[in-house]
């Protein structure tokens, strides 16, 4: 998708981390006036229970409205102004405030809506009507890798975003229904209007791409015979919570999914700084949830950013938070800080590229951080000084304002993760005995090497700040290990 500029939310406004102190746990919260009914996140010390965490909470006036025991993580309510404070002490590594610690979901990304006619079925890609206008289908090799395997059914994978649309006829016997939930505030919600969109047609996009039916009526996706999971993270305000991140690796974990797409970034600041108290415990609590989902056998992949930002160098971030909440500040990028989930270890990272293979001019990039690219679509390629449609991403969407569905175009890296998880999708049908780490070796073995363009790239021209310097010989800054290619992952 495109992110405006992977906006993101405030601070947090209160963090207490606490080490070592000994203090009872019937510890009275103080009489004050009751303030707004706040979200924290409360973390018992690593492999602990959340036992003593729970009664902390209750004496500090707040209530437990979901409990990951599995990592630790309690997701806590309360109207007490001083919780945080109080809710600290032993059986508590820390308390996180979240409110207003979101990424903002930019949806102004549908460019151009499509009509589609319906033809007869005919089980290869290329009958679909709309498949004409699926370029990206092409650049990866999906028909070839059709003719070896569409999926298999038995793989599922959670798109962890804004809700996809059940009704849609080219997702309608796609999803999982009885996989699928909605994590919103980090309490589980199965029911199906819950899971389904209400403000973003970005979910419904990036699911079409994965897995879009072949079916005679649209497009068609990677991997359309896997089945995909709407694991809803995007609140009806467009804003992504640690805590709703949180929820969804553990609910694709525990409900038997092998991949999951993170079409997003988890922070009240472009990137969160470990080394800084305001953010850590955001970081050991994703943290917490990526490992668990990868113990569980799962492959989580991640978009890289719209920031067309060098992730591996110092830079200076002057837009973060970006909500009004607070004035911006001027933070130097470290090694300490990150892009979550996109640079937690053991994370697949893709960047985007065009109809010309050529970094997407939105792209962030970075050695050692990309892993692998993908389709996201760039309507300055192959003319730089005109905007072309159809060089955006055409799949499956769904207008929020008339409930409707329909097809449409979109650009962005939240576009290239899904074409990277459909790959994968297929790798691991063909491939069914692979491990997530050796399935995303496996991603990257495949690629398509894609080499560095020859001095500054500049997609732009007159516009500096799109210049990005790549980097790098078969391993590149741009575009990690190269290009996912569909039929090298299945023969």
């Amino acid at each position: 998708m495109r992110f405006n500029r992977r906006s993101v939310l405030c601070s947090v406004s209160a963090v207490a981390l606490v080490a070592g102190l000994t203090v009872t746990a019937a510890v009275s919260a103080p009489a004050t006036a009751a303030g707004p009914n706040t979200t924290y996140l409360v973390l018992a010390p690593q492999g602990h229970s959340t036992a003593v965490a729970a009664s902390r909470v209750a004496a500090a006036g707040g209530t437990v409205v979901a409990n990951y025991s599995q990592i630790g993580v309690l997701v806590a309510r309360s109207t007490n102004p001083s919780f945080g404070a109080v809710a600290a002490g032993a059986g508590v590594e820390a308390v996180a405030e979240t409110t207003g610690l979101g990424t903002v979901l930019d949806d102004d990304t549908v460019i151009e809506m499509v009509d589609s006619s319906t033809v007869g079925v005919t089980g290869d890609p290329t009958g679909e009507p709309l498949f004409g206008l699926q370029w990206d289908m092409t650049q990866i090799g999906v028909e070839a890798a059709h003719a070896v395997t569409t999926g298999s059914p038995n793989i599922v994978v959670g798109v962890l975003d804004s809700g996809i649309s059940s009704t849609h006829p080219d997702l309608a016997t796609q999803i999982a229904k009885d996989k699928s939930a909605s994590c919103l505030g980090g309490v589980v919600d199965t029911t199906e209007a819950a899971w389904n969109p209400t403000t973003s047609s970005h979910g419904t996009h990036v699911a079409g791409t994965i897995a879009g039916a072949i079916n005679g009526v649209g497009i068609a996706g990677v991997a359309p015979g896997v089945k995909v999971a709407s694991v809803k993270v995007v609140n009806d305000a467009g804003f992504i919570y640690p805590e709703a991140a949180v929820c969804g690796f553990l609910w694709a974990a525990d409900h038997g999914m092998q991949l999951t797409n993170n079409s997003y970034f988890i922070d009240p600041w472009e990137f969160n700084c470990r080394n800084d108290a305001r953010q850590r415990p955001v970081w050991q609590a994703v943290q917490r949830a990526l490992r668990y989902s990868q113990s569980k056998g799962v492959l989580n992949v991640a978009s890289a950013g719209n920031s067309n930002v060098d992730l591996q160098h110092k830079f200076i971030d002057s837009g973060s938070p970006n909500d009004g909440s607070s004035p911006p500040e001027d933070r130097i990028i470290t090694g300490a800080c990150l892009d979550l989930p996109a640079e937690a270890p053991g994370v697949v990272t893709v960047s985007a590229v065009g109809t010309l293979q050529l970094k997407s001019y939105y792209s962030s990039y970075g050695q050692g951080v990309v892993d692998v690219a993908a389709p996201g679509g760039d309507t300055r390629q192959p003319d730089p000084t005109v905007s072309t449609l159809s060089h955006a991403v055409l799949s499956s969407t769904f207008n929020t304002v008339t409930h409707t569905d329909g097809w449409g175009y979109m650009q962005g890296t939240s576009m290239a993760g899904p074409h990277a998880v459909g790959v994968a999708a297929l790798a691991l049908s063909a491939h069914p005995n692979l491990t997530p780490g050796a399935l995303a070796s496996f991603l990257e073995r495949t690629a398509e090497g894609l080499p560095c363009p020859a001095g500054v790239y500049n997609p732009r021209p007159g516009l500096a700040q799109y210049l990005a310097e790549c980097s790098g010989g078969n391993r590149t800054s741009f575009y990690g290990a190269g290009e996912v290619n569909a039929f090298n992952a299945v023969r």
